[in-house]
């Protein structure tokens, strides 16, 4: 169980930027923090220390957008590292933290913090993928970003992914996973084009 913060007298509120890769959900967050920080608004970005695909201590959109950001391990150490003059916290990728982000944001804007995050509301088989959907329901602000199918120029609802692996969390972005409208999309295509590899190939 964390600790309370020192409530403010300000209004905080919890705002979501859900939807599948390639939406535009990391830029969404970079610009709204960018926009604060330029209006000399305190502000902190975090990220989940697991991923480096682009750099260490950047949010980094798939169009090369970024923003400084401290990597942090949990929910918990996420809320210790926020500053008491902090008004504004941005948090990337908020699908891979615990369960304990609902609560953390909570507990922010309660003390009178503004807390976006970003994330994937649903895995690659199309299910919630917690904390994000539990988030959207305790949100003041939820933002649906849909991207564009890379099949059929569709409304991309999911991210499909195209390599082969029985495991939840797979880091990657162009060649691992595209975004699929809702007829396009096929939670077991890849384990189906790893079956016709092994079909093919002669014994």
């Amino acid at each position: 169980m964390v600790a309370p913060m020192q409530r403010r007298a300000d209004q905080g509120w919890v705002e979501v930027i859900a939807g599948p890769m390639f939406s535009g959900k990391s830029e969404e967050l970079i610009r709204r923090v960018t926009r604060y920080h330029l209006a000399r608004v305190p502000t902190q970005t975090f990220k989940p220390a697991l991923d480096v695909r682009y750099a260490v201590s950047e949010v980094v959109s798939h169009s090369r957008h970024s923003t400084s950001a401290t990597p942090v391990g949990s929910s918990e150490e996420l809320l210790k590292s926020v500053d008491d003059r902090t008004v504004v916290i941005g948090v990337d990728e908020g699908q891979f933290f615990d369960d304990g982000l609902v609560e953390v944001a909570a507990i922010l804007a309660g003390a009178g913090k503004n807390i976006i995050v970003a994330g994937l509301d649903l895995d690659y088989l199309g299910r919630p993928f917690e904390p994000i959907p539990s988030l959207m329901l305790r949100a003041e602000y939820v933002t649906k970003a849909l991207a564009v199918c890379h099949r059929c120029g569709g409304p991309g609802l999911f991210t499909q992914r195209v390599v082969q692996s029985d495991e939840l969390v797979v880091l990657g972005a162009a060649g691992a996973y595209e975004a699929r409208c809702r007829r396009c999309f096929d939670p077991h295509e890849a384990e189906q084009q790893q079956l016709d590899v092994e079909v093919a190939t002669p014994a």
